[in-house]
């Protein structure tokens, strides 16, 4: 990875510590982009390769989660598969969810006819859950794998553990703040449901997202969105339609789909076995460093299982002095948020814990 400063010029100049916000866009992406919009520009619409194009992308990310081709969607963003999701299933059911989690998962559920309780996000996350299930028995649980505001991850060990307890219940998973961090393999994981947009860690930009729908939960999840491209010819009856193209009506937007083709690859060429080390040793590091200055509050600095998010308890003062030394983060939940992926490196950290002791 010596030649990243090259492959993202954005890292040339300041210090990006804010993947959780937003990825950044890779050379060798924008390069794939202009290629692409010069073709459209030169050429017009060339459909047997612009339908070619989704169906590529499909079979990348089948093989990057390791799932079936006929369980992945594409999808705009992630917002939107959860919606579709959401209409698709019965109403009435009792939806566990974690309180304080994103709002796209939140609001479509409680604006929703569901009978919704919640676990509390805390150090013993996991113990929270557990007793909630016992308590509420809810039809559905529905999480983010990992916490937006506080970079808090789900131990997915956990998951399958209490999958075993609960077979029938219907796990579903807002993945945007994990997918792209490490190896993830859907069809030996405990989640039924899948999704996330892909502009965070995937480095794929805006305007594309994928929701992974095993075989099994498909049977109880009935999506009403149809269009055009839901069926495979204008000859086609509706009732032809396949379960994950209800999740595509009408014409695919090739330039997203094809971007979030392009992250997949560029995390192969990596590796992410090389990515997921990186990550783990960055956040590693940085805990290590917060922990020490009194950082990080009981919940992160407790846990074991933490992903590359950390909110650091700083306030706007410290957030306008950050960003004036070029460090890039955000302001969230009353703090300061940053975030590593596999671009940054220890010394972003020593230079972030520089600032922070002046």
């Amino acid at each position: 990875m010596e030649e990243l400063k090259t492959e993202f010029p954005a890292l040339n100049g300041q210090t990006y510590l804010n993947t959780a916000s937003s990825g950044l866009l890779s050379k060798t992406l924008f390069n794939w982009r202009r290629e692409h919009e010069n073709d459209l520009l030169n050429n017009g619409a060339d459909f047997s390769v612009r339908k070619q194009i989704p169906e590529d992308t499909r079979a990348a990310v089948a093989r990057f989660f390791n799932a079936h081709i006929d369980e992945v969607a594409l999808i705009p963003n992630v917002s939107f598969g959860i919606n579709t999701i959401l209409e698709g299933l019965p109403k009435g059911q009792k939806v566990l969810m974690l309180k304080d989690d994103y709002p796209s998962l939140l609001w479509p559920i409680e604006t929703r006819d569901f009978n919704v309780c919640y676990a509390s996000i805390s150090e013993n996350l996991e113990t929270s859950i557990a007793e909630a299930f016992k308590k509420h028995r809810p039809d559905i649980f529905v999480f983010s794998v990992v916490q937006w505001l506080s970079g808090v991850k789900m131990d997915l060990k956990f998951l399958k553990e209490l999958k075993t307890q609960y077979p029938n219940v219907l796990f579903m998973a807002d993945a945007t703040q994990y997918m792209g961090t490490e190896i993830f393999n859907f069809q030996d994981s405990a989640i039924d449901v899948f999704g996330g947009s892909g502009y965070k860690w995937m480095l794929s930009g805006f305007g594309n997202g994928l929701m992974l729908i095993k075989k099994s939960a498909q049977k109880h999840i009935f999506p009403q969105t149809i269009g055009f491209n839901s069926a495979k010819t204008f000859d086609s009856l509706a009732t032809d339609t396949s379960f994950v193209k209800h999740f595509e009506p009408g014409h695919q937007d090739t330039f997203n789909y094809g971007s979030l083709q392009q992250g997949i690859l560029q995390a192969e060429h990596y590796t992410m076995q090389a990515i997921e080390t990186k990550i783990k040793d960055i956040s590693a590091y940085a805990k290590e460093r917060f922990v020490a200055l009194n950082l990080l509050d009981n919940t992160t600095k407790n846990r074991n299982v933490h992903s590359s998010i950390f909110n650091l308890k700083c306030d706007m003062v410290v957030f306008k002095n950050l960003m004036s030394q070029n460090i890039i983060c955000s302001p969230r939940g009353g703090g300061v948020r940053v975030s590593f992926h596999y671009y940054n490196k220890l010394a972003d950290v020593d230079k972030l814990i520089n600032v922070l002791e002046l």
